[in-house]
């Protein structure tokens, strides 16, 4: 079951394949201290940008963010309901000992893939946008209503290239219709006993909230060590959280998920999936013992990524810390968290501090024309696959859009299968060529068919 492909697919395909090897190329690693970016690549990109896509660089209106990020409007018919679509330039880092098949920064084209850093997670999103837009330019097309493009550049270490997009599009008194940004995919594979793809698409996401456990103590020489020191205390303390998860609970979202994947579920599994909204406390139960995937679809996640102690083998550590990342589920706080990381810990020696905080993002509209279009669009180049919503479990730029827009959605017009998934800030990083050209398609199919 597919979408009939235009007569000159081949040449948009091999087109938007070049793009995306040439971007891909120019390392536009983020790093969390600005002292640390290599502006360089930024520059190189922003001019690659330029030769890819001529037409949209000569006739959008472009306003230059600062941090070499792009914010380009495309006048409309109408500027009633205008629309942002957003992508990234940024990436993560590469673990040189990771066992990439093909070198992550060459962008080879090896099996009907160009595997490399970046190639889903998001230079492979911005080129379907940008190609579109320079196609139907080339044609003369004129959308109905204004369009915006947000191309951001420190996504990955939650920057402030897109806060700063938004408040530009404040400033001008832009209400944006929707948002569409990267999240959702066309997933093979995404759920047991389901196998048709499902076309996911994010409406709302967990909140990333950073915290420190720390405990300070006396010190010393380790050939005389006290009971419960800074180190054992903090040891204790992860122990226990470890053994105390959040409590679960089920978003709209995810009823509405499981909702729609019912008819196409086990029929063992279809009458608790299509009553999932009267069976939470079944369904939530059934998500947590399925695995940590599907856990953390029914809870605020709670997880120590970082320990420190003493800086020698033979010196006890005055201070002793644990960092924990958190991602806050729909419906819960971050005070709430801390209140629940305290009674779990149980010790008054053990400082929980906030280092950053994230709240969950609203939950934007299903029951929505916005919501429609994109899935009616989905639908008719993506006829394979179910159209759901989700929250997506990740941090995107697109939680700072809900500030000036209740609709913002997190999809990407891209097939992955289970692997590619996994690649995402991993390695063997890799996108289809065929699956980029018709990502191209599909938001050519949105921009015609905004009203």
């Amino acid at each position: 079951m597919t979408t009939p492909r235009p007569d000159d697919f081949a040449e948009l395909r091999d087109r938007a394949v070049d793009a995306l090897r040439a971007l891909v190329r120019i390392r536009t690693v983020s790093h969390a201290d600005p002292a640390l970016r290599d502006e360089e690549p930024f520059v190189a990109v922003v001019a690659e940008l330029r030769r890819r896509f001529p037409l949209l660089h000569e006739q959008l209106e472009l306003t230059p963010i600062p941090g070499h990020a792009l914010l380009f409007r495309w006048p409309g018919r109408s500027a009633a309901r205008p629309v942002v679509l957003m992508a990234h330039l940024d990436v993560v880092p590469v673990d040189d000992a990771a066992p990439w098949q093909h070198p992550a920064w060459e962008a080879r084209v090896v099996d009907g893939h160009v595997w490399g850093r970046g190639t889903l997670d998001d230079k492979g999103p911005l080129v379907c946008t940008a190609a579109a837009v320079e196609r139907l330019l080339a044609r003369g097309f004129v959308p109905a209503q204004d369009v915006w493009l947000s191309f951001g550049t420190t996504e990955e270490v939650s920057g402030e290239t897109a806060p700063l997009a938004v408040d530009e599009l404040e400033r001008r008194g832009v209400r944006p219709w929707f948002v569409v940004d990267e999240g959702g995919a066309v997933a093979s594979d995404a759920f047991p006993g389901v196998t048709r793809p499902v076309g996911v698409v994010g409406v709302a996401e967990k909140g990333t909230t950073t915290i420190e456990l720390r405990v300070d103590g006396r010190g010393g020489h380790a050939s005389t060590p006290a009971r419960m020191d800074a180190t054992a205390r903090v040891a204790r303390a992860v122990v226990r959280l470890d053994r105390s998860p959040m409590p679960v609970s089920v978003p709209a979202p995810t009823i509405e998920l499981f909702r729609r994947l019912a008819p196409h579920a086990p029929r063992p599994l279809r009458r608790l999936m299509a009553g999932a909204g009267s069976l939470r406390p079944v369904l939530a139960r059934v998500l947590v013992a399925a695995g940590p995937e599907t856990a953390a679809m029914a809870r605020t996640t709670v997880a120590v990524t970082t320990l420190s102690g003493s800086p020698a083998h033979n010196v006890l550590a005055s201070t002793a810390r644990a960092g924990v990342n958190v991602r806050v589920m729909v419906g819960d706080t971050v005070d709430g968290v801390v209140a629940h990381l305290r009674r779990a810990i149980h010790d008054e020696k053990v400082r929980v501090s906030v280092v950053e905080s994230g709240e969950a993002s609203p939950v934007s509209p299903v029951d929505d024309d916005a919501f429609r279009l994109l899935e009616r669009t989905i639908g008719e180049q993506f006829p394979e696959a179910v159209v759901a919503p989700y929250v997506m479990m990740a941090a995107t730029d697109a939680r700072f859009f809900t500030r000036i827009c209740p609709r913002v959605y997190r999809w990407s017009p891209l097939r992955m299968s289970g692997e590619q998934r996994a690649s995402l800030h991993s390695f063997d990083e890799r996108v289809g060529v065929d699956d980029l050209a018709d990502g191209v398609l599909w938001y050519e199919r949105l921009l015609v068919a905004i009203e």
